[in-house]
C-alpha cells in the first residue's frame, strides 16, 4: 500500500513539473497574440484621435510613446516576432514624434498675431504640419504592411 502512494506522489510531481515547464514555454501563437494586442492598442489610439486639436494631438503623441515602450519591453523567443516588435516600436516612435511636431506647429499657428510676422509664422506652421503629417501618412502605410506581414506570419502553423 505504501509503495502505491509513493508512485502517486511521484506521478503528481512529474505532472506538475511538466505543466510548469509547458506553461513557461510560450508558443508562437501566444507570443503573436501579445504583440498583436499591443500593436492594436496603439493603432486604435490613432484612429480614435485622428484630426484632433493641439492638446489631444500632444496627448496622443504621449500615449503612442507609452505604447512604443510597452511593446519594446516585450521579449520574444521567436526571432521573427522580435523583428516585428522592433519595427513596430520604430513605427510608433515615428508616429509619436511627428504627431507631436504637427500638434506643436498647429499650436504655433493658433497663437500667431495678426501681423506680417504672424502671417509668416502661420505659413511656416502650415508647412511644418504638412511635412509631419506626410511622414505620419508614410509611416501608416509601412505600419499597415507590417501588420499584414505579422498576421500572415502568425497564421502560419508552427514548425
Amino acid at each position: 500500500m505504501f509503495n502505491w502512494n509513493k508512485y502517486k506522489v511521484i506521478a503528481l510531481v512529474n505532472l506538475s513539473m511538466a505543466l510548469l515547464i509547458t506553461s513557461c514555454n510560450e508558443n508562437k501563437q501566444a507570443q503573436c497574440q501579445r504583440l498583436i494586442e499591443l500593436v492594436n492598442q496603439g493603432t486604435s489610439l490613432i484612429e480614435k484621435d485622428k484630426g484632433s486639436q493641439v492638446t489631444l494631438s500632444l496627448g496622443l503623441a504621449k500615449d503612442l510613446e507609452d505604447v512604443s515602450k510597452k511593446i519594446n519591453q516585450q521579449n520574444f523567443k521567436d526571432p521573427q516576432l522580435e523583428n516585428f516588435k522592433n519595427q513596430s516600436v520604430k513605427h510608433f516612435e515615428t508616429f509619436s514624434k511627428n504627431i507631436k511636431s504637427a500638434g506643436e506647429a498647429l499650436g504655433s499657428a493658433k497663437t500667431a498675431k495678426v501681423s506680417l510676422a504672424g502671417k509668416e509664422q502661420v505659413r511656416k506652421a502650415k508647412q511644418d504640419m504638412e511635412t509631419h503629417l506626410k511622414q505620419v501618412s508614410n509611416t501608416a502605410k509601412q505600419s499597415d504592411t507590417l501588420a499584414n506581414d505579422l498576421n500572415k506570419y502568425c497564421n502560419q502553423p508552427e514548425e
